[in-house]
């Protein structure tokens, strides 16, 4: 069952290549250039997690740390290196300390104070991803005419708006 839940994904992955690669090369060297994520990163984080839920158990809950952090980071890697969009999933990288963090507070003893860095660094990766995310996809659509459309309407309702004063 798991030889074929693997290979699955390889060939999921594959097909995702091959439908988003129009008339490109293909070869080893293909391969290693946009799946080194699948490749080397994602597997080792799923190591570190099997290694504490099958290995080690509770003793290694610090395992948790890395092993989130570098499957969090793979999938980003992998996103980017498919869609070429390094430019808006760069706060993923933020977002998988603090799921590695969380993985740490879930499993380890739920120590509150943990909980401070892993709400600031979900909030701030969020708010990157929505600010990055956003102005890629405006300079993509000429968002100009739609942001200063937006300002011109704002800037009408404040003038025009009644103001209600007593």
């Amino acid at each position: 069952m798991k030889g074929r839940a693997i290979a699955g994904a390889v060939l999921m992955l594959l097909g995702a290549y091959l439908f988003l690669n129009h008339g490109g090369t293909f070869g080893p060297g293909t391969i290693f250039a946009y799946f080194w994520p699948s490749l080397f990163v994602i597997p080792l984080g799923l190591f570190f997690h099997w290694l504490y839920f099958r290995i080690v158990g509770r003793g290694g809950v610090g395992l948790l740390i890395p092993g989130g952090i570098l499957f969090t980071a793979g999938v980003v890697c992998q996103i980017a290196m498919l869609f070429d969009g390094w430019s808006y999933m760069w706060p993923g990288f933020i977002l998988a300390v603090a799921i590695g963090l969380f993985e740490f507070y879930w499993f380890g003893g739920k120590n509150k104070w943990l909980l401070i860095p892993i709400n600031i660094l979900t909030v701030l990766s969020l708010l990157f991803f929505i600010v990055f995310t956003a102005g890629t996809f405006l300079g993509r659509l000429s968002g100009q005419p739609l942001v200063a459309v937006a300002i011109l309407t704002a800037g009408a309702v404040l003038l025009l708006g009644r103001s209600k004063q007593a």
